[in-house]
């Protein structure tokens, strides 16, 4: 990015935020010689933020509203440390009208616009009149402040049905319904009332007019404080998730040139009619018949890499320069876009429960190597815990090409090179995103990801033969690296340290046994000195494997080579080829998991624990080694499986139930004939 020269413009400033944002200022502030101070709730104690800092100030409890979202705290950490000027970052405080005064009445810089463009924009029902005073084009709708249902009813017909409910006081899709017919109005309004006021202390409502296949577009603004506004083009934001972004582009492809013209104008319009000051967005719904005001975010958003990506500038440094009192660097004529810049949000959530967000450690966070047309952003680390406590943002992943074919080829690489295990996340999603063709061709409206479901979020399908063999070859590989090592007694010729399936006067083999959801599969590795042969499915393979990393394996199957990851977490395993995920449980016949009383068939806890998941009912047949339940002690998982195929007679307990070792957690019935094979 260009560097701008000249002086520091602070000395020291206090970023008042967490995560990837925190991270991502400290490094513009550190090129450009200004001392940071970062906050860090007790959860945040080890975060990366706080180790970027050249000074840390402790703020509080984990949850924001104890910490993060404490004005009077992080004034007083500013004061404390020296901080001359306070960088809010986006979200927490960032859009907090009485923060930015606040500031200001303790002597601190406020970077961003100030208090009266925040309240200006705040409250959407509000703004949208102020645009429409402004020549701006808004959706036909209601923001009136009347709120009572019939006159909210009245003004639905007025629109035309379908319609689109939406907070007045907030956004991030809280308080918002789709309503397609009058007689879903009034449970609809209800609803949105209700989460409207749980999330922003205020159930005002407006309704619009529901555009079926709009695409959302935002256009990045800046201003100083001299009276200068510009544009710094725009973003294509329409693949959407829970009416949340999750994939952004620059720039927007289709538009005529007239048109973005007058969303250039559009958008300078509604940051002068505010006196804005600093860094804001302008957002629009854009339809084939129209484009109109949505509202304005009055700060830096998640998305400003895409900008930074084609324009070649630092917007966080724009706005210390902005904040410090400097003209726009730029003039409008001066500034120029090239190439095209996608972003996407990784996160900790599972695209298969509706994108619910999840929480757990990184046990592995390997991404690939950054570069000219790579950025990663990101304020975690391998090792670090995705808690209950904030969003649930991994990294954001931007990719830069020549053209939108080029940039979105090198997003699908990127995500196919990303290694992550130890918690649910949408990498996968993302992945199929990239590569799906209606992608591709740029067909985007914010009905996207519902429309082409299917082959985003498809069904979970059994791992084929290359991951089975993948998961098997590390298996083994492992196996034997560990017999290198001598045992405890250190003799090298111990028969406990053989690791090649020998036989006693038959053919070396070894089965290992997967659990892929809830089939169990078994492969047989077939030893023949170097090499192996593996049965799957009843099929023989010859294969290879050789590690060429921590989590890279490279195979060779019947002749063809390929490459997978593999990541191990106790035993159960993610093998990533070809950019899609197929996760695998080993079961280890010898492990004392299963506690089977020969008199009745009975399976018992072999320790105190809790149940996490029952994965069986009363009255379902079985198989030998399907698992049945997973319990958790000491922060650790077992599965509870099956010790021969049978009957599932009944289930004692359910998940969430604390057990004691010993406890009886299932009646099982072993099928006739089965004993034997349970008992051997």
């Amino acid at each position: 990015m260009a560097a701008l020269t000249g002086q520091p413009l602070f000395r020291k400033i206090l970023i008042a935020n967490r995560g990837e944002i925190a991270c991502r200022v400290a490094r513009t502030a550190r090129r450009l010689g200004i001392a940071t101070v970062a906050v860090y709730s007790e959860a945040d104690r080890d975060a990366l933020h706080v180790a970027m800092a050249d000074e840390a100030v402790a703020i509080g409890p984990a949850p924001a509203r104890e910490s993060y979202l404490l004005g009077e705290r992080i004034l007083a950490a500013a004061r404390a440390t020296g901080a001359e000027a306070i960088h809010p970052g986006y979200g927490f405080l960032s859009e907090n009208a009485d923060f930015a005064e606040a500031c200001v009445k303790a002597g601190l810089v406020f970077i961003g616009p100030p208090a009266s463009a925040i309240r200006a924009m705040g409250d959407k029902a509000a703004s949208k009149a102020l645009m429409e005073q402004a020549g701006v084009p808004i959706v036909p709708g209601y923001h009136g402040a009347e709120q009572g249902e019939r006159k909210l009813a009245q003004e639905a017909e007025r629109i035309g049905f379908p319609v689109l409910i939406k907070a007045s006081a907030g956004g991030g899709g809280k308080g918002m319904r789709i309503v397609e017919r009058a007689s879903d109005l009034a449970a609809a309004l209800a609803s949105a009332k209700r989460e409207a006021k749980a999330a922003f202390g205020d159930d005002r409502v407006l309704i619009e007019k529901y555009l079926t296949r709009p695409r959302h577009i935002e256009v990045q603004v800046f201003a100083d404080t001299k009276g200068n506004t510009i544009h710094l083009f725009e973003r294509d934001c329409s693949i959407q998730r829970r009416y949340q972004k999750v994939v952004e582009e620059a720039p927007a492809i289709g538009l005529d040139p007239k048109r973005r013209s007058r969303l250039y104008a559009a958008a300078v319009a509604a940051a002068e009619a505010v006196s804005y000051v600093g860094a804001g967005t302008v957002e629009f719904i854009v339809s084939d018949e129209l484009f109109a005001f949505m509202e304005m975010n009055t700060r830096l958003q998640v998305e400003h890499p895409v900008t930074e990506a084609v324009t070649g500038l630092d917007l966080v440094e724009w706005q210390l320069r902005v904040a410090a009192g400097e003209t726009l660097p730029l003039s409008q004529d001066q500034v120029e876009t090239r190439g095209h810049a996608i972003e996407v949000r990784l996160y900790a959530e599972d695209p298969q429960r509706d994108f619910l967000p999840a929480t757990g450690r990184l046990e592995v966070l390997a991404p690939p190597a950054t570069s000219a047309r790579l950025r990663i952003d990101t304020g975690v680390r391998q090792g670090d815990q995705i808690s209950i406590h904030y969003d649930p943002l991994i990294a954001k992943l931007v990719v830069w090409g020549e053209d939108r074919p080029g940039a979105v080829r090198a997003l699908a690489a990127a995500l196919a090179r990303y290694r992550i295990a130890g918690l649910t996340t949408n990498r996968e999603f993302l992945y199929r995103v990239a590569t799906d063709p209606a992608y591709g061709v740029g067909e985007l409206d914010t009905g996207f990801i519902a429309r082409h479901r299917d082959a985003l979020l498809p069904a979970r399908a059994p791992a084929p033969e290359a991951a089975l063999a993948a998961a098997t070859l590390t298996r083994i590989l492992d196996q034997s690296a560990a017999a290198v090592a001598p045992d405890e007694a250190g003799d090298p010729w111990s028969p406990w340290r053989r690791r090649d399936g020998w036989r006693l006067n038959g053919a070396t083999y070894q089965d290992v046994c997967w659990l892929d959801g809830e089939e169990t599969r078994v492969v047989r590795v077939h030893y023949l000195g170097a090499s192996h042969q593996l049965e799957i499915d009843g099929r023989r393979i010859a294969a290879e494997g050789r590690r060429e990393s921590e989590t890279a394996v490279a195979l060779t199957l019947d002749g063809r080579r390929l490459r997978a990851d593999v990541m191990r977490q106790d035993d159960s395993v993610v093998v990533l080829l070809d950019g899609i995920e197929h996760r695998l449980h080993y079961v280890d016949p010898l492990s004392p998991t299963v506690v089977v009383d020969e008199t009745g068939g009975r399976l018992t806890a072999p320790m105190p624990g809790k149940v996490i998941e029952v994965k069986t009912a009363a009255g379902r047949r079985v198989r030998r080694g399907e698992a049945l339940m997973v319990l958790e002690a000491m922060k650790m998982e077992h599965t509870i499986v099956a010790p021969a195929d049978g009957l599932v007679e009944a289930v004692h307990y359910a998940a969430g139930d604390l057990v004691e070792e010993g406890a009886d957690l299932i009646a099982f019935a072993i099928a006739e004939g089965a004993g034997d094979a349970a008992a051997g």
